[in-house]
């Protein structure tokens, strides 16, 4: 079974990589991006076949390691 972790930066915590990310679009001529927020995607592989097992156990990783829960929020994706 795999997981997909989605881990950004919660709303009105500063942006540093996002804000280069629109400025250098706009030096690029790509007009009109008025924000970018940047983030990372995690794939796991897991051995377990539950899927809620499986949600629980993400869930936990996210906690404890993947996120940093001051500032960044996650999604998990069961796939």
């Amino acid at each position: 079974m795999k997981a997909r972790v989605t881990v950004m930066l919660k709303s009105g915590v500063l942006d540093v990589q996002g804000e280069a990310v629109r400025h250098a679009l706009g030096t690029l001529g790509f007009a009109g991006v008025n924000g970018v927020r940047q983030g990372k995607v995690i794939e796991l592989v897991l051995a377990e076949t539950d899927a809620a097992a499986a949600e629980v156990s993400v869930k936990a990783m996210c906690e404890k390691l993947l996120a940093n829960t001051v500032i960044e929020s996650y999604q998990i994706e069961i796939l």
